[in-house]
């Protein structure tokens, strides 16, 4: 499998104290191509899952976004800081109030299903065109707009004051730091978060993960093992699948329409040829019929 041929998903284990970015480099590196993108930052603090995806894979970023994500992260109550966890100075309550479980379980119960969610002052949003966690480190004042989110799990996994641990299954672009933020608020203390591990995004768990260490070529010079890289298909639980004739696939491979399909009921379809595997994306138009774009059809000769 020669390096420029890779088009696919990789599910990366990344370590705390490390950028989403470094991962992505680090895969660059070893695959000696630009065309490497990762599917959502995981804050450097945190460990766990990093979606890479390599070649025309980078195009289904945005779908694998709308996808949830799951995380186990810890809690230290009683105690806050401009950043909302350790990467900033971390005051302590001279004396914070101590709630109790259900206490805590009833402020669990305002942070499920879609809320409204203010983002953490020390994150990558922008405000005019400036990341707020750079005006935040030059002691400006930040206020974010909140934002829609989705939390569809929510539990306490464990509570001894002042550690709260908790599971979570959420939508893109849902800030924890926030949540055990507002949960605290709730019960009249504050919190950092103490430790976060992205355990899934989407259908990619971290027990399936590869560690960083193995992104790199082994003794024979092999760069990656075919089995380390998820076919990009796999990135599209969520759609409806269409498999496509080999005349279809002509006539779409030259950008033409195809007819409707009875029974789709999304605006986006995943296109497959007999073997399953992905041809790229089929968009229904205003004026009836599909068209596929992004199309990933190999038309080389």
């Amino acid at each position: 499998m020669s390096q420029s041929d890779v088009h696919g998903v990789l599910v990366v284990d990344k370590p705390p104290g490390m950028t989403s970015r470094r991962v992505v480099d680090a895969v660059s590196r070893t695959l000696s191509t630009k065309a490497v993108g990762h599917a959502g930052t995981l804050d450097p603090l945190a460990r766990g899952v990093v979606v890479v995806c390599v070649g025309y894979a980078r195009k289904l970023v945005d779908f694998i976004h709308q996808q949830e994500k799951a995380y186990a992260v810890a809690f230290l109550l009683g105690r806050s800081s401009p950043s909302d966890d350790f990467e900033t100075e971390v005051s302590l309550e001279a004396e914070p109030y101590r709630p109790s479980l259900q206490e805590v379980e009833e402020s669990l119960q305002t942070q499920r299903g879609t809320i409204l969610q203010v983002p953490c002052s020390y994150s990558a949003k922008k405000i005019a065109g400036k990341r707020a966690y750079k005006l935040a480190r030059l002691g400006k004042q930040v206020v974010l707009p909140p934002k829609e989110i989705h939390i569809s799990q929510l539990e306490i996994t464990a509570y001894e004051w002042p550690r709260l641990e908790l599971s979570l299954v959420c939508s893109s672009g849902t800030f924890v730091r926030a949540l055990g933020r507002d949960i605290a608020r709730r019960v009249g203390t504050s919190a950092v978060m103490e430790t976060l591990v992205r355990t899934a995004v989407g259908p990619y768990v971290l027990d399936e993960a590869i560690q960083l260490s193995g992104i790199t070529r082994d003794e024979t010079g092999k760069r990656f093992t075919e089995a380390a890289v998820h076919p990009p298909v796999s990135a599209l639980p969520h759609l409806q699948t269409r498999t496509l004739s080999p005349a279809e696939i002509e006539h779409a491979a030259r950008g033409g329409h195809l007819s409707g399909q009875p029974g789709a009921t999304h605006e986006t379809v995943a296109a497959l040829d007999e073997n399953g595997a992905l041809l790229g994306i089929l968009r229904v138009l205003s004026q009836g019929g599909w068209r596929l774009r992004p199309n990933f059809i190999d038309t080389s000769p």
